[in-house]
């Protein structure tokens, strides 16, 4: 078995955006879909056969995987977190290998690209914007879950875990695009990484405006405390690109190494998926580093505030200690102290105290020390 897996290396340079292919199986903007309700026991949310880049009525799944052998087409079957027992039957049939299955099923994977005998097992992780009216330091930014996707000749089989995700709406956009669909189970996982790394970009973009926000917030002139907030988007971040940073390495080896399931047709979308998560890649890692500086102003101007207070409060200390000091000389009640027996010797004092107090406030106001 040969395995491909993702890491965190990132290529010597970054190529240049490419515009989007012609057939893209995804509209600008459309979300991801809900998880689809499934009967209970069965964990198949939808199941089709194409032959020749159309879709074949009236196939049952159990009949699926035969036609599709059949009449040379393949099988696209989607699931939703099935059990290890709903799963067994299905990985009987349709060949999978132990270890992909078990994944599948456990899923808590990272991305990557591994290659079994015949067939492929791809491991993408979803995200999605979570609105909040206001960041605060328990606010969830970005949510995730996980698509795994077994290709083989005659059969493309989606897994998903989490609550968003669903490729409902995808299916119905690949079905009315044939040409894209006649290269084939690969077209499937195009689409599908597509759609993935477009969601990217979607949450790259919103938590970028709670980076602006915060950056205003830093740098206003009312005193905030954003520490815990930046820490709290951070964590994140940090979740995002978990899930984006390792598909560069499995998206590569698509574009750019031979496969035997995947067509020398579907290389250039591969590549251009790669491209475009190349670029959201170092929008996180960009995003990452200004909230780095970010923090490392809000400790900044936290520090130099606490140095005003401390200032301030040192000034007027250093005020009170002499009208303090000259009270306590003078209740010591000694016999032989200046002006103790005159008349106006107690208003001097108090004339004296209030001149020392106002020289000294005057001298820590010019300083700018108050």
């Amino acid at each position: 078995m040969a395995s491909t897996d993702a890491g965190t290396d990132a290529p010597a340079a970054t190529p240049a955006p490419k515009p989007r292919p012609r057939h893209s199986p995804r509209p600008a903007g459309a979300p991801l879909g809900p998880a689809p309700h499934r009967p209970e026991g069965d964990p198949v949310v939808g199941c089709g056969v194409y032959v020749d880049g159309h879709r074949v009525d009236g196939v049952a799944p159990a009949d699926a995987l035969r036609v599709a052998r059949e009449r040379d087409g393949f099988v696209w079957l989607g699931l939703h977190e099935p059990s290890e027992k709903e799963f067994e039957s299905i990985a009987e049939e349709y060949g999978l290998h132990p270890l992909a299955v078990e994944d599948a099923v456990y899923a808590h994977q990272r991305p990557k690209l591994d290659r079994y005998d015949d067939g492929l097992f791809m491991v993408l992780k979803t995200a999605i914007y979570v609105e909040h009216e206001q960041l605060t330091a328990t606010s969830e930014v970005v949510d995730t879950g996980e698509v795994m996707v077994f290709l083989g000749p005659h059969h493309v089989i989606t897994v998903r875990h989490g609550q968003h995700g669903g490729l409902a709406d995808l299916r119905h956009r690949l079905e009315e695009q044939p040409d894209l669909l006649c290269h084939g189970p690969s077209a499937v996982l195009y689409a599908v990484a597509d759609l993935v790394v477009d969601h990217y970009v979607e949450v790259a973009a919103s938590v970028e405006e709670d980076v602006d926000e915060l950056e205003a917030s830093v740098f206003s002139p009312q005193r905030t405390d954003d520490i815990p907030r930046l820490y709290q988007l951070k964590r994140e971040l940090m979740q995002l690109r978990r899930a984006v940073t390792p598909l560069d390495l499995p998206l590569h080896a698509l574009a750019e190494r031979q496969v035997e399931v995947v067509p020398d047709a579907m290389r250039s979308y591969f590549r251009d998926v790669q491209d475009h998560t190349i670029r959201v890649r170092d929008q996180i890692a960009s995003l990452d580093e200004l909230l780095s500086s970010i923090l490392q102003a809000s400790l900044a101007r936290t520090s130099l505030a606490d140095n005003e207070d401390m200032r301030k409060i040192s000034a007027w200390a250093g005020i009170i200690a002499v009208p303090t000091a000259i009270a306590g000389i003078y209740g010591m009640n000694f016999d032989y102290m200046p002006e103790l027996k005159w008349h106006l010797g107690y208003p001097l004092v108090l004339l004296l105290m209030a001149a020392a107090c106002a020289a000294l406030w005057r001298a820590f106001k010019r300083s700018g020390w108050l």
